[in-house]
């Protein structure tokens, strides 16, 4: 596994109303749920209280493009949020989650559970996709996944 950086990551699938939150082990071999923040007053502070909790070195920011390649009102809408986690001091990072809420709607039917039963854990899910996604990626290619969001307290 050359280049695989070790560290707790945090996986945020960020909705209008919800957002789904995932994290993996030090070791970046498996994603698994933690919790759905609701999206609004306090959601940053939340995720921050996560990424503490469990001492995340990254997050990662499903960045949601449409399926053409074109951004949408969700991208400039997930690209902010990932902005205000990086102001408050974490490294983020965007990675393109075009089929991560499919897949997860498709994994939660697929186990027998129906839209409406699966709703307050779907964001959970595709957070877990999104992020599982980014391992695997990092794993077979040695980089980091999608592209570091600057924080205007970074310094070179």
């Amino acid at each position: 596994m050359s280049g695989f950086r070790q560290g707790v990551r945090l996986g945020v699938d960020v909705g209008t109303a919800r957002i789904g939150v995932a994290r993996c082990d030090r070791d970046g071999l498996l994603a698994v749920p933690v919790e759905t923040v609701p999206r609004g007053e306090g959601d940053v502070a939340r995720i921050s209280a996560l990424a503490a909790e469990y001492d995340a070195v990254e997050l990662v920011v499903g960045l949601p493009v449409a399926l053409s390649g074109r951004e949408t009102a969700s991208t400039a809408d997930a690209r902010g949020f990932a902005e205000a986690l990086a102001a408050a001091g974490h490294p983020v990072r965007l990675v393109d989650e075009r089929l991560s809420t499919v897949s997860a709607h498709s994994a939660l039917r697929g186990s027998g559970r129906s839209q409406r039963s699966s709703r307050s854990i779907v964001d959970q899910v595709a957070a877990v996709v999104l992020l599982q996604q980014a391992l695997d990626v990092e794993k077979s290619t040695g980089n980091p996944p999608g592209a570091s969001v600057a924080s205007s307290q970074e310094h070179p």
